[in-house]
């Protein structure tokens, strides 16, 4: 599915991106990443076509999704080890 279409079956669902990103728990950058590729990933297309199909027949799909628990995806240390690297860096060029 090209990227347009996937705005455009946000647009039939009544929801922004932003909004729709927080629901799925997915970051809003990956998302917009997609834009570059000019195509979405098969599961985000799913989505999307769902949601849009669940609003054209009055169902609120946002409180289904939200009674699901999901929860983001959090990366650990990769932050921490580029935090370090800089403070090592820049303790080096004090000393030297």
């Amino acid at each position: 599915m090209t990227f347009i279409d996937f705005k455009k079956l946000l647009l039939d669902a009544e929801i922004t991106l932003p909004k729709f990103s927080k629901l799925i728990k997915v970051s809003e950058k990956n998302i917009q990443a997609y834009k570059k590729r000019g195509e979405v990933p098969n599961t985000i297309a799913v989505i999307a076509t769902s949601f849009a199909k669940l609003h054209e027949v009055g169902v609120d799909y946002r409180s289904m999704i939200n009674e699901l628990g999901l929860v983001a995806k959090v990366k650990k240390g990769a932050g921490f080890a580029k935090k370090h690297k800089k403070t090592t860096n820049q303790e080096e060029k004090k000393d030297g």
